[in-house]
């Protein structure tokens, strides 16, 4: 098979099928582990007919297969990513003893830390269901462009609310100049609202709220996808199981 100059890159042509991250089909094209219309590719920049037929070696599905997801019950004062002054990333949680008890999956390794990341952000004033993950896959599924994976959230708030101020919460309100993609919001009780959400701006739930006069006092994420957070103690970390999907 000829390079195909006015091709899609093979990189990008993988992560776009969900195969993997765009980094890690770099890395697999480095050893050698893609085939494209059955002839191995080993030149970064391979640019590929949009149509062809893509395999893995069984080398690089293993090392797939052998990467983890966590999900951890962020307590509030832990930020999700890059350590701030005073303050801890949520990964620091990620040890032996603070695994969940009822967790049955694989023994704890340092190898486990290896590469794991945030997929997603929950800010430091929020608690709830975090994703860390080795696996590309997942993070594009949860976090890329294209992501329509539903976050759900529990959120307590202080103020007024009215019958126009809630329409605009589920539809209407733009953040930093773009309109927001409509969401499903609704009362859980007297003083907390439901957030069901498909996009994660910065700070999104409690900017929303600013603009429509509430306060919010309290966050937590309680499911992303068809994952929930469920009986997970907080500042504990369960393994996504064998055939749990987003």
């Amino acid at each position: 098979m000829a390079d195909h100059p006015e091709g899609i890159r093979l990189s990008k042509l993988m992560s776009e099928r969900g195969l993997c991250s765009r980094r890690e089909a770099d890395a697999y094209i480095e050893q050698g582990l893609v085939f494209v219309d059955g002839q191995r590719i080993s030149e970064l920049g391979t640019r590929v007919d949009p149509d062809c037929q893509i395999h893995l070696a069984q080398q690089a599905r293993k090392q797939q297969e052998q990467r983890v997801t966590v999900l951890l019950h962020k307590p509030v004062g832990y930020v999700s990513g890059q350590p701030e002054p005073g303050y801890q990333p949520a990964v620091t949680l990620i040890r032996d003893d603070t695994r969940w008890a009822e967790d049955r999956g694989p023994r704890f390794s340092h190898g486990m830390l290896k590469g794991l990341a945030p997929a997603g952000r929950l800010d430091i004033d929020s608690t709830g269901l975090l994703v860390l993950t080795q696996d590309g896959r997942i993070a594009k599924q949860l976090i890329g462009d294209d992501s329509d994976v539903e976050k759900e959230y529990l959120v307590r708030v202080s103020g007024q609310l009215s019958e126009q101020g809630l329409k605009l919460l589920n539809h209407g309100l733009e953040l930093d100049g773009r309109k927001l993609r409509p969401a499903r919001v609704s009362w859980q009780n007297e003083d907390q609202l439901r957030f069901i959400l498909k996009e994660g701006r910065k700070r999104q739930i409690r900017r929303m709220c600013e603009l429509v006069g509430l306060r919010v006092t309290g966050l937590k994420r309680v499911r992303i996808g068809q994952v929930r957070l469920g009986d997970l103690p907080l500042g504990r970390w369960r393994l996504l199981r064998e055939g749990e999907r987003f």
